[in-house]
């Protein structure tokens, strides 16, 4: 082999591996499939004029902010939830709107008129449209207000997104925040009531946690990024009149 047949071999071999590399330890799980505050994506680098142009050196991507884990099966609970009283005092963070409801009835069954009301409470942000939110979830959220007793502050429920592996897409999660309660006191309590199938995130930054019932197992997320409500991932489908967002 010639001198530059080597040289030009080496070099293949040593970016080969330095790019393969990066792939792989850029690579982040998505904790919630699809969290309502994602970490930002750098844009492409650009390559500048001149006479003497130096050769691009690829941007360094941002490292996720999202730090989680899978939930042993030890650490779930072990004993059957109680019903809870199935009360829910609600209030939409989006719209200024109130609701103190039932999901049940006297006789256990569910109430399916204050089912709408609160699918109407969750309802999407941005297109104003509705979907039904999992009874499950809602019998978790009655767990919360019950134990803390205050009004439960609606960040986020269904979302009528593009990214539709999300579980806000699904109607089956929400995001919440408890006047006077800090965030950590809300997930140490919510992470009680799971028996498995339960996501909970909580988002410093944004001052909110994350509540969703999906197959097992159960996860556990910290997303330490900054607060992103026009992302592209959670816009309405193309078509959809976006309303301007207050937060």
């Amino acid at each position: 082999m010639t001198r530059n047949g080597t040289l030009a071999l080496a070099l293949t071999v040593t970016f080969g591996f330095v790019f393969g590399t990066a792939r792989v330890a850029l690579a982040q799980p998505d904790p919630e499939d699809g969290a309502d505050e994602g970490p930002v994506t750098s844009p492409e680098p650009k390559v500048g004029g001149g006479s003497k142009r130096s050769p691009a050196k690829p941007k360094a991507r941002r490292k996720s902010k999202v730090v989680g884990h899978v939930v042993p099966e030890a650490q779930l609970r072990t004993k059957p939830l109680d019903r809870p009283s199935g009360r829910l005092v609600l209030y939409g963070l989006n719209t200024g709107e109130s609701a103190d409801l039932n999901i049940y009835n006297p006789d256990g069954s569910y109430n399916l008129e204050q089912l709408e009301e609160a699918n109407q409470m969750l309802r999407c942000k941005r297109t104003d449209t509705t979907k039904p939110i999992e009874p499950r979830l809602l019998a978790l959220l009655s767990h919360v207000y019950d134990h803390f007793g205050k009004r439960l502050e609606i960040v986020s429920g269904y979302r009528n997104q593009r990214k539709q592996t999300s579980y806000h897409f699904k109607g089956s999660a929400s995001d919440i925040r408890i006047p006077g309660v800090p965030p950590k006191k809300i997930v140490a309590f919510a992470s009680t009531l799971d028996q498995g199938g339960m996501g909970i995130g909580i988002y410093p930054r944004a001052k909110f946690v994350h509540i969703d019932v999906r197959p097992p197992p159960s996860y556990r997320w910290v997303d330490n990024a900054r607060p992103r409500a026009n992302s592209l991932d959670k816009q309405p489908p193309k078509g959809w009149k976006r309303k301007k967002l207050q937060s």
